[in-house]
């Protein structure tokens, strides 16, 4: 009988640490579990969201009116408390330096979440310069003006009709469908075209909403896109595409899913015109 037990308790243990390293190796272990399995336990167990649990994180524990101690707030719990899916300190490494190197005026983010990568953009951008960011969930939406506003960020809803001018105005949120709101873009904000361009929302939309910019004529020749998760969990068409297409000339870099040991990459696309 006792035989039998520490065989039994041998067994789960090899499952459970076989389970530990596929999740900490293998990227669509990881994403099973952080995403569907224990994010629906934690909020199970403290009725609220993740979302939210980064804002209450954030409210005790970074500085406000501080962008740096937001972001590295963010990164803290992500990093020890719990995995969330954010660009990442290592990969935001890069899209900094994109920034950098771009120097952009007027930038277009495609995937809201929580606000983390705009706040990375926001803060490197020029007084006057516009970071418009787009979300469909009304709920990050909301999380995210709650940490901008912790940040001492200037943003605006852009779900009233009006905008309040002024050049202060550095982030924009729309809330709907990115599909919906790209066609309007030009008239709704008084836009012509984008100089920088983050997609990070659903991966099956990267290449549909990249053929709408196009479409829309919303870029330029030497307009940047940069693209996360193009390898974790991956954007396979998109990457056929900008990387065959003569109007492109894409670049790409290696990296980590975001806070794990699991391989990632962005690409970063030049529209040729």
């Amino acid at each position: 009988m006792v035989t039998t037990v520490l065989t039994l308790l041998a067994v789960l243990a090899c499952i459970v640490l076989m389970v530990v390293w596929r999740v900490h190796t293998n990227g669509e272990w990881a994403l099973w579990w952080h995403d569907n399995y224990l994010e629906r336990i934690r909020d199970f167990l403290s009725g609220t969201t993740r979302p939210m649990r980064i804002l209450h994180y954030v409210q005790r524990s970074a500085k406000c009116g501080d962008v740096l101690s937001v972001i590295s707030a963010i990164d803290s719990f992500c990093s020890k408390v719990e995995w969330a899916m954010n660009v990442g300190d290592k990969k935001g490494e890069i899209l900094d330096a994109v920034v950098l190197e771009t120097r952009p005026r007027y930038v277009l983010e495609l995937g809201t979440y929580c606000g983390y990568s705009t706040m990375r953009i926001a803060r490197l951008l020029p007084p006057g310069a516009r970071l418009i960011t787009i979300e469909m969930n009304s709920h990050y939406a909301q999380v995210a003006k709650e940490l901008f506003q912790h940040a001492g960020l200037d943003a605006q809803d852009k779900s009233a009709e009006k905008r309040p001018a002024g050049p202060t105005c550095k982030v924009e949120l729309l809330l709907g469908s990115s599909s919906v709101l790209i066609p309007q873009l030009k008239k709704k904000l008084d836009i012509d075209k984008f100089d920088l361009v983050f997609i990070d929302h659903w991966k099956v939309s990267y290449l549909p909403d990249t053929r709408l910019l196009e479409e829309c004529g919303l870029l330029k020749s030497g307009s940047v896109l940069l693209a996360d998760n193009v390898t974790c969990p991956g954007a396979p068409d998109y990457l056929e595409y900008v990387r065959n297409s003569p109007r492109y000339r894409s670049q790409y870099f290696p990296s980590q899913l975001e806070y794990l040991q699991v391989e990632d990459g962005v690409e970063k696309s030049v529209f040729l015109g």
